[in-house]
């Protein structure tokens, strides 16, 4: 009798969640692929609520029951809380991250998204005093998104009682498996209900893009859809800012790498059988002798300009020049000797500082002092460096990274090497969307990076 009962409450379940998901495609079509994504099972041993990684949604058959008896809303929304935190791509989550804050990041982002469609049929109860929370916390955050309301939050160090409250509040799922390992989801039997198919539908990274896709086109259609007056303007912004072009600073700089030899073993350019064969026929001579060098990247020469106007922060500035003298300093990209001009110029260049080891590298840094703080204007560095590479200064100048808020005067003509600048994002205006919007000449490459990024 038991098993009956839980035999019909699985399939009214099941029902309850199908049906919920028919109606979000009904009213919302921009969502068909985002609804559509998932392996779903009943697995209440895992969480009483729901939870979805991605790949599979879980659920406590119960738990459904509950929700649509208290309040028939409940299970749309849940449901679409569920698949806007993988649109967001919020269960890709970095092992050192606070768990706690980031499910209350990631809820909070979420149902103001939802709250922000304004559709009858996701309104529920408690959405009210969300609205006036989030009201009263947009004021201090200006761009909604689960990795700045994180922040927010860990700079302000919420008491245990407020993100308590808040956690009940904005709760809709279950976020067990963003934290459990491929392992771990074999071993609490995760996939077992999916038979032949019960594994990982597949790895981390091919997954991530799958929702990637999904996320670019949804911004796609939901800004075509928004000029026909619907408003989802949180939605949009944070799509935005998934589908905002990551950077890795550490992969940037090898742009400006150049080819070279360096004493050093290469094991990649011989065949070990041979080579233990012939200690073995002649005893001690092999066959074929190892290379002794290989060639390898490596940074030697290039310029870093820093724009000091007043308008730069001095701060940021050091972090951006300690940034990059990690890089180089962690990594094989440092020459035991390099060419690095550091300089400094706001509309006239203020301070140029030639660097050509690690030594040199580490005293400016400890000494370190911003000149100028006046106007912007790009110029006169590269007027400088020209003058510099006709001086023969350097004989390979491979590139010119430069630190900027943008606002400047460009030179008209390419220079005779690589050229990129550099921006850390302002947050100020809370549109995600102004960073595509320096303009740079179509010669120069664009970095946007965020300050958690340096």
């Amino acid at each position: 009798m038991e098993q009956e009962k839980q035999k019909k409450t699985e399939k009214i379940a099941a029902q309850i969640i199908q049906m919920s998901k028919n109606k979000l495609l009904v009213n919302m079509r921009f969502m068909d692929m985002s609804l559509n994504q998932f392996r779903m099972a009943p697995k209440p041993e895992l969480t009483p609520f729901t939870a979805c990684d991605g790949d599979v949604y879980i659920y406590d058959p119960a738990h459904i029951l509950n929700a649509y008896m208290l309040d028939e809303n409940l299970p749309i929304r849940n449901f679409l809380h569920s698949v806007l935190h993988c649109v967001f791509k919020h269960f890709y989550v970095n092992s050192l991250v606070n768990q706690r804050m980031w499910d209350l990041a990631c809820d909070i982002a979420v149902e103001s998204a939802i709250n922000d469609l304004e559709l009858s049929y996701l309104n529920i109860a408690k959405a009210k005093e969300q609205v006036r929370f989030f009201e009263l916390f947009k004021k201090k955050i200006k761009t909604v998104s689960a990795e700045k309301i994180y922040r927010y939050f860990l700079d302000e160090k919420l008491s245990e009682d407020l993100v308590e409250r808040l956690s009940l509040l904005f709760k809709g799922d279950d976020h067990v498996l963003w934290y459990l390992t491929e392992d771990q989801k074999i071993k609490r039997n995760l996939y077992a209900s999916f038979g032949q198919e019960a594994k990982p539908l597949s790895n981390k990274m091919l997954l991530l893009q799958g929702w990637a896709d999904i996320a670019l086109r949804m911004q796609t259609e939901l800004e075509v859809f928004m000029t026909q007056g619907t408003g989802a303007g949180l939605l949009t912004q944070n799509l935005r800012e998934v589908n905002r072009e990551r950077y890795d600073y550490t992969e940037f700089l090898k742009k400006f790498a150049v080819r070279a030899e360096m004493m050093k073993l290469n094991p990649d350019e011989f065949d070990y059988n041979f080579y233990t064969y012939g200690f073995a026929l002649y005893d001690n001579m092999p066959l074929i002798e190892p290379l002794e060098y290989k060639e390898v990247k490596r940074i030697r020469e290039f310029v870093i300009a820093i724009d000091t106007s007043g308008s730069t922060s001095g701060s940021l500035v050091q972090t951006f020049v300690q940034k990059t003298y990690n890089i180089l300093k962690s990594t094989e990209s440092f020459f035991s000797k390099i060419n690095l001009h550091i300089i400094q110029c706001d509309a006239a260049i203020q301070e140029d500082v030639k660097i050509t080891t690690q030594q040199e590298f580490d005293a400016y840094l400890k000494h370190m002092k911003l000149h100028g703080l006046g106007g912007t204007d790009f110029r006169p560095v590269f007027e400088y460096v020209n003058r510099l590479v006709d001086k023969k200064e350097f004989d390979n100048l491979k590139g010119l990274i430069y630190f900027t808020d943008g606002y400047g005067e460009f030179p008209k003509k390419k220079p005779p090497y690589d050229t990129a600048f550099v921006f850390v994002e302002d947050e100020r205006d809370g549109n995600t969307a102004l960073t595509n919007n320096y303009k740079i000449p179509s010669w120069a490459m664009k970095l946007v990076l965020r300050k958690d990024e340096l």
